[in-house]
Order: C-alpha cells, then structure tokens, then sequence
C-alpha cells in the first residue's frame, strides 16, 4: 500500500495488469474509466495539463496491485478555443479486484480524505452489487443528473471478430494511420472533433509514452482536400485479445458519410489481424445522446455492462 502521490505513467502499467485481471474473469466489474485502453488515454492526454490536480493510491497482495484509487481534485483548465473551465468538483477513478472486493471501503475512505470539503463523484460498475452497497453506506447517492434523459452514464459495448463486414468508404476518401499521417496531423484530427479540447501536442506526448500504444493502430480517415476528417485510436490488450476503440470522432463537416462507421470496420478487421477475438467501446447510455450508441450498434456492438454515477455533496456530512 502507497500513500497519496500524483499519478505517473509506471502507475498507469499496474492499474493497467489489474485490468487486465478483472477482464480476465469479471469483465462486467471493470468500471467504465479504468478498462486497459482508457487508463492510457486519459493518462496520456492529460497528464500535462491536468495531472497536478491527480492523486493515487495503491493497494497490494505481494507484488500485483489490487486495489487502486486515482482521485482528481478540483482545477482550472485552459481549452483549445482559448476559454477556462474551472473544474470546481473532485472525481474518482478506481478498481478494486473482487477477490479483495473488502477494500472498497479503504478506497472510500481515502477519497473522502483527500477530496475534503469537495463535491464528489464516483463511477462504479452497475454490476458491483456489493461495491454500490458499500458507497451507500458512506452516504454516497445516485447522481440524478447524470441518469437524466441527457445525463453523462456510460455504457460499454462489445462484439466479437468472427464475421467483419468489409468497410466501404466514399469516393476520394482514404485510411491513414498515425504512424503514415504524423503527430501534428494527429492531434489535429482529435481537435477538429471534439471542440473545445484540452488535447494538445503535449498531451499526444503521453498518449504515445503508455504502453499499448501502436501508432500503426492509430487510425484516421483523410479527405480528398487532405483534412483528417475523422480518427481513433484501438488499445490491444494481447493478454485478453480485446481491442477498445478509445477515443471516436469525425470533423463536424465530414459526419454522416459513413466515415466513421467504415472506419471501426477497418480497424475491427486489424485487430483481429493483431490477434483480437473481440472489440470494445464506450458511450454514453442516455436516451438524449442515440448518436454514438446508433453507429456502434451499426456495426453489431451490443451493451454488456454499465456504470452507476453516485455523488456526494458537501453537506452530505
């Protein structure tokens, strides 16, 4: 066991072998923000700009982690429009492995501890029966306005590899790969998408520090004009043979051509080649957001497992 330390990318390897673990047995306990690709995603991305605001703690049986907390505490972050987002709530990120499913409450505790007087929000699996009892008990409730009709719950999905239709892109249109387009083209493609971001080159510095990551399963779609008009990035776990697709997006101007669709076939089709058996994806599970749920069932992605927002707030006691 550790104490509170700010999250580096060695961090990331251990919570990234529990997830591996979990996978292995109990997929469906895997929370939503700590499956093998997100934790090097989010690691990556923002550890320039958001990691002094991290903090973590690990618990151990011998030398594998069991148990990990990484909390981030509230912070100001400067996005890609120029604009300021002050983040004024503390979030955690945790997993805990159900052989040791008891350490929950160290893991409860230890955030409340380091959160303060912060409003407080968690993430679990819907499947932990026993995780969300134990939260309850510290006075943590369902977070309403993330279970609302536009509210921001996650479900992840999956589909297996063994039939992969073939993609068809739009005439002039062509994939790329990270490695093929560089990193300026890259970061550029992730910007385009998701304005406003946080995402800078920097933070493109770290994606490509963490383990998993294979620029050459770093896929994009170029434009006839040359735009990087939409990209992703698959995360091979080869313990498991799973492939996660993390993040998803096109270019405003070039959405509804099916680039993104034909794009997670292609990529479907190199995993498998990688020696995936099945593929993964997250999205947010409201009825108000059938946009990115609509294209991964497109493509035979079913839901087999969701998160349950809880919340405490600071007169919660």
């Amino acid at each position: 066991m550790t104490d509170s330390e700010l999250v580096t990318a060695a961090d990331v390897q251990l919570m990234q072998g529990l997830a591996q673990r979990v996978t292995a047995t109990r997929p469906d306990l895997v929370n939503s923000d700590a499956s093998y690709g997100e934790l090097a995603w989010n690691w990556g991305k923002g550890h320039a700009a958001e990691g002094a605001s991290w903090r973590r703690r690990l618990w151990f049986s011998g030398a594998d982690p069991v148990a990990w907390s990484w909390a981030t505490l509230p912070h100001r972050v400067r996005r890609s429009d120029g604009s300021v987002k002050d983040v004024t709530g503390a979030y955690l990120a945790y997993q805990v492995h159900p052989g040791h499913a008891g350490l929950v409450d160290e893991v409860i505790d230890w955030y409340d501890a380091v959160a303060a007087d912060a409003e407080r929000t968690v993430r679990p699996s819907a499947a932990d029966e026993f995780g969300l009892e134990r939260w309850a008990a510290h006075g943590y409730t369902a977070d309403q306005d993330a279970l609302g009709h536009t509210g921001s719950w996650t479900q992840l999905n999956e589909r297996d590899l063994t039939d992969v239709e073939q993609p068809v892109l739009p005439r002039g249109f062509r994939f790329r790969t990270a490695d093929e387009a560089g990193p300026q083209a890259a970061v550029q493609a992730h910007l385009d998408a998701w304005a406003p971001s946080t995402y800078t080159a920097e933070g493109y510095q770290g994606v490509r520090r963490t383990a998993p990551y294979r620029g050459d399963l770093h896929l994009l779609v170029e434009a006839p004009d040359g735009t990087m008009a939409s990209s992703t990035i698959m995360w091979l776990d080869e313990v498991n043979r799973t492939a996660e697709f993390e993040p998803v997006g096109t270019h405003p101007d070039y959405r509804r051509l099916g680039l993104a669709r034909a794009m997670l076939l292609h990529g479907m089709l190199l995993a498998r080649a990688a020696g995936a058996t099945h593929t993964t994806v997250a999205c947010l599970g409201a009825p108000g957001h059938p946009e990115a749920r609509g294209l991964y069932h497109s493509v035979g992605f079913r839901e087999f497992t969701r998160d349950a927002p809880l919340i405490r707030t600071r007169t919660a006691g």
